[in-house]
């Protein structure tokens, strides 16, 4: 099995928890959207790395409990 992103994941979960109906274009659409959102976040991180840990690196670009 191919990995999933974990928007991949709420996807698809959201999919099924809804029981939603017809061809999914709108959602595909959507997901696709996220998907390379989320991409773009991973590359940022990655290129901006600095000497800190990554929860320090992603509770300040994007909040977090120790801001």
């Amino acid at each position: 099995m191919e990995k999933q992103t974990a928007v991949e994941w709420l996807a698809i979960q959201l999919w099924e928890e809804m029981n939603m109906q017809g061809d999914g274009a709108i959602f595909n659409k959507l997901l696709e959207q996220a998907k390379e959102m989320e991409k773009e976040q991973l590359v940022n991180a990655f290129n901006n790395g600095e000497n800190k840990s990554a929860e320090l690196y992603y509770n300040e670009t994007y909040g977090g409990k120790d801001e």
